[in-house]
């Protein structure tokens, strides 16, 4: 009797402990880099944060005198793994498998050297009395050491008098986009992003968005400036709409994209007063992004003071067109609310090649190749679980600053849960 309860006993406890073993999940480990001096941030905060309950802190850790961390997942996830360097937030998706966590970071400082906007991409219609602008900031962080550019006044622009804001988005340049607020800066019609510019990744930058909209009568008058040097300020338009460069810009036609008017002006200096006027009514064709290239020999076109001889879209300028490799962004509209995002993940395999659709107004969201088959193991199906848990994040940040409505909100997790399920049964 007395060997049967010792054996009873002995097996409960071996059962406890591997419950206990299998609460704590699989351990997640990694290095933290300072890639400002090249050493390990010691003494930073790393926390794991639950998608799936409201961004919820589940495990925290904190970095050594090597940089190195280590943490147990409390279950099954989906997780992110933040880390605080300098007041900052850095993330990465949990590693599945017990791969790495590491995580670079970067300095933290208010102005930094080698930020520029690449290009600042305008996009207006107009029509029944009301002028709709969505306008895209490509800004470069070539900063040597890199250095994170961050502060309450992150990155500033101007609106024009009468402006309503419609939405406003953010991304980092290994991220996803995100709704984030924008504040008054002080000055009519000046206004702030609290959203770091990291270092560039590779070619990828960090990208502003912001969506508004002006009463107008047929035509309105512009006038900005940049908060940073800038290599290209572009508008678009509808063919049947005109531009007028006005004092300090000289906005000369480009060849683009047949459906619509483009003009651009370079090397534009910080706080240069740029005025031009636009005047007409319509609506940029979504179609035009998949239409070839008109023959430049064979199109003569509006002029930069409004002008349309041959109704072309005017002569190429003597560079290769800057604006190219942003065709998937100044073409579809503003994608801010993350119900684009779900659209894009729940598209068919065969769509995978082409640009979202989203809903109507969406911007053009180009398809990964990790993501190009929801049938798809391995690195790629990685790839679709990472996007999936940054998707969720960015909703949850979204409905902790209150960017969303509690019935968007609902509707987007549940799509996006769905397919993180299906993808997770798939990884298993």
């Amino acid at each position: 009797m007395k060997k049967s309860i010792a054996y009873f006993a002995s097996t409960l406890a071996v059962g406890l402990f591997c419950c206990a073993a299998f609460a704590q999940g699989t351990q997640i480990s990694g290095t933290v880099t300072d890639k400002t001096t090249g050493t390990p941030a010691v003494g930073d905060t790393v926390a794991m944060l639950d998608v799936q309950a409201g961004m919820g802190e589940v495990a925290h850790a904190t970095t050594d005198a090597h940089g190195h961390y280590s943490m147990n997942e409390p279950g099954p996830g989906p997780y992110l793994i933040r880390v605080t360097h300098q007041g900052a937030g850095y993330f990465i998706a949990a590693p599945q498998g017990g791969g790495p966590g590491d995580i670079p970071v970067y300095d933290v400082a208010a102005k930094v050297s080698g930020v520029r906007i690449e290009a600042d991409v305008m996009e207006a219609e107009a029509d029944n009395g009301q002028l709709r602008v969505d306008e895209r900031y490509f800004v470069h962080n070539t900063s040597s050491p890199p250095v994170t550019q961050w502060s309450h006044r992150s990155f500033e622009i101007q609106l024009p008098p009468g402006a309503a804001i419609t939405d406003t988005g953010a991304q980092r340049p290994n991220g996803l986009p995100t709704s984030v607020k924008l504040d008054p800066d002080g000055s009519k019609g000046r206004y702030s992003f609290d959203f770091p510019i990291q270092p560039d990744d590779g070619e990828k930058d960090t990208l502003f968005q912001i969506s508004y909209t002006v009463p107008y009568s047929g035509q309105f008058a512009f006038k900005t400036q940049e908060s940073l040097p800038a290599d290209n300020v572009a508008v678009l338009l509808p063919k049947s709409m005109t531009l007028t460069s006005g004092a300090g810009a000289n906005f000369t036609p480009v060849q683009a994209d047949p459906g619509i008017l483009t003009f651009l002006v370079k090397n534009v200096a910080p706080d240069k007063a740029l005025a031009f006027t636009i005047a007409g009514t319509g609506s940029i064709p979504r179609e035009a992004q998949n239409t070839p290239p008109a023959n430049p020999q064979g199109d003569s076109g509006q002029t930069a003071n409004g002008g349309t001889p041959g109704g072309g879209i005017g002569t190429p300028i003597d560079t290769p067109d800057p604006l190219s490799k942003y065709k998937w962004w100044i073409l579809g509209g503003l994608a801010l609310l993350l119900a684009t995002a779900a659209g894009f993940l729940l598209r068919k395999p065969a769509m995978a090649g082409m640009p979202a659709a989203g809903a109507a107004g969406a911007m053009a969201i180009p398809a990964s190749p990790g993501l190009a088959s929801s049938a798809t193991h391995g690195p790629r199906n990685n790839a679709l679980l990472n996007a999936l848990k940054e998707e969720l994040f960015a909703l949850e940040s979204e409905k902790l600053s209150d960017t969303i409505t509690a019935k968007d909100y609902a509707e987007v997790k549940a799509a996006l849960e769905t397919v993180l399920k299906r993808a997770l049964k798939r990884s298993s």
